[in-house]
């Protein structure tokens, strides 16, 4: 019996190692955009009451309305990519 050179031998324990860890990395990246997607949830819902505020005063600022309903609709669109991503990525 011949012996592998060490440098083999560590390469394939890290593919391995790599190879059994997968699914822990795949949980990982898909909690993580489901926090992202979490993050995006609370800030829609804030700048919707926000925005309910806004239209309830007074005096109506319709540029900075309008800058906040462009944050909405930019939000929601990434929201929906994320979703897109995750179903691609883990069907």
């Amino acid at each position: 019996m011949k012996l592998k050179p060490f440098k083999e031998i560590i390469a394939m324990s890290k593919e391995k190692l790599a190879e059994s860890l997968a699914p822990i990395r795949a949980r990982k990246v898909r909690s993580q955009a489901e926090l992202e997607m979490a993050k995006l949830d609370d800030e829609l819902i804030r700048l919707e009451a926000d925005i309910q505020e806004q239209c309830a005063k007074e005096e109506i600022n319709f540029p900075a309305l309008l800058d906040k309903l462009d944050k909405v609709g930019l939000l929601e669109r990434r929201q929906k990519q994320y979703q897109k991503v995750l179903s691609e990525l883990f069907p």
